[in-house]
């Protein structure tokens, strides 16, 4: 029982280092005036509508829906999903009360009237009495004492169908950066909350250690020196903790959620790790194919540990909607299918470089305007000609074929007319390749 009381206390006093870490430095230290509106990769991680379609293959309307940024900090995070959401209210809540000033005024700067904020940690998220159709909780997750605790108190205020995004630090990745903290909390740095003179501490420290030592080889930079805030948010960080592939799991299940996905899924392939994935060792070629999703993972990141986040989202447990993938579609489901641009790549701008490629029968790289994928990614001018309805509103996959038949009307390999039924099956493919690096949202 003691030792419970002590840990009570110990937490207490944690969350408060934590608390006034964030108070004296809000984080992100963003200007107020910067917009996210053409970074299309923050537009596209924080999007209901590509994680939504990720789970149930349907387009959904972001229009009235309620969307939660728990830990807001500052609220540039809030400002990514309300310009990634159009229509969607954006509600902010965070322990930092100065870091929730800077995220109401940054909203309002950029417009965003409707959006509400409030001082509330994680755990007293039902006290806003209110559903979320989406939850946003990045970079927060690892401060908790208990990540599970996090998510059960998102779950409590999620919707049925609703999604939340949430993440880990990996301590596989980030091992030196722990190292580092403890050091500096041997030298008392961290008793307190860090501030001015604890970063000059850190400055000199590393700058009196030799280059080749292994700590400052791994931890250190010019850019790390000159940049107060990355010194505070990885060497000097409260509450900083890290986690593996496993333990995320065994917290999303201990909160009785499904995991849906990692966001950035595409670079997580563990066949991408291997020079030749069509000619592995017997052994891998036959067992790899059998693992689950999460023994791919953890291997992955145990052969590769290269992202600082184990960043995913999941859901209520048996909320998804039955579908056949993509990838498994015959020729007659095509035919039945609405076709969508993700909606970060529906810009006047896109669209203006897309015109030039087709009107100079240039390749059109579209990963240049999107970079998810591992690889570049590029169409013909033909396939791009046959896009470009679509920067306009979605279009049935027949009108497509149509507009395919006009711009091709003969097989160049026979010189005979395209029929429905070929050009089909030529678009089909075409926009398949499209559809499984992420920038066509495919629903019959």
């Amino acid at each position: 029982m003691q030792e419970k009381r002590t840990m009570q206390v110990e937490t207490k006093e944690l969350s408060e280092k934590i608390r006034q870490q964030f108070d004296t430095g809000p984080y992100p230290r963003i200007p107020l005036e910067k917009s996210p509106k053409n970074d299309a990769i923050a537009l596209y991680i924080h999007s209901l509508v590509n994680a939504y379609y990720l789970r149930n293959q349907k387009v959904i309307s972001t229009e009235g829906k309620l969307i939660l940024d728990a830990g807001c900090g500052s609220g540039y995070k809030s400002l990514i999903l309300a310009q990634a959401n159009p229509g969607a209210k954006i509600v902010g809540v965070d322990i930092s009360t100065n870091s929730i000033e800077l995220a109401k005024q940054r909203l309002q700067h950029h417009g965003f009237d409707n959006a509400q904020f409030y001082v509330c940690g994680i755990e007293e998220l039902a006290t806003l009495g209110l559903q979320f159709d989406y939850i946003n909780c990045d970079d927060v997750l690892y401060l908790l004492s208990e990540p599970a605790v996090g998510l059960q108190a998102m779950k409590s205020v999620l919707k049925p169908d609703g999604i939340i995004r949430a993440n880990l630090h990996s301590s596989l990745q980030r091992t030196h950066y722990y190292r580092a903290q403890e050091v500096f909390k041997m030298m008392g740095l961290m008793d307190d909350n860090p501030q001015e003179l604890e970063i000059d501490l850190v400055r000199d420290t590393m700058k009196a250690l030799k280059d080749q030592v292994k700590l400052k080889a791994y931890t250190w930079s010019s850019a790390l020196e000159a940049d107060p805030e990355r010194i505070l948010m990885n060497l000097l960080f409260q509450g900083d903790k890290g986690y593996t592939i496993p333990e995320t799991f065994a917290a999303i299940y201990q909160a009785e959620l499904e995991f849906i996905s990692m966001v950035n899924w595409r670079q997580w392939n563990l066949m991408e790790l291997f020079k030749e994935p069509d000619d592995l060792p017997a052994f891998l070629a036959m067992s790899l194919p059998e693992t689950s999703v999460e023994e791919q993972l953890t291997l992955f990141e145990l052969l590769h540990p290269v992202h600082r986040l184990l960043d995913f989202w999941c859901g209520h447990p048996q909320q998804s909607q039955d579908f056949v993938p993509v990838a498994e579609w015959e020729l007659s489901n095509w035919e039945t299918a609405q076709i969508h641009i993700v909606p970060q790549l529906r810009t006047p701008e896109i669209k203006q470089e897309l015109l030039k490629s087709i009107s100079q029968l240039n390749t059109f790289e579209i990963s240049q305007y999107l970079p998810i994928p591992e690889k570049h990614v590029s169409v013909d001018s033909t396939v791009a000609a046959c896009l470009l309805p679509l920067w306009e509103a979605p279009r049935s996959m027949l009108s497509l074929v149509k507009h395919w038949q006009k711009l091709r009307p003969v097989n160049l390999a026979t010189l005979e007319p395209y029929s429905e039924k070929e050009a089909l099956d030529v678009l089909s493919n075409a926009l398949l390749g499209l559809e499984s690096r992420g920038y066509l949202l495919v629903e019959r």
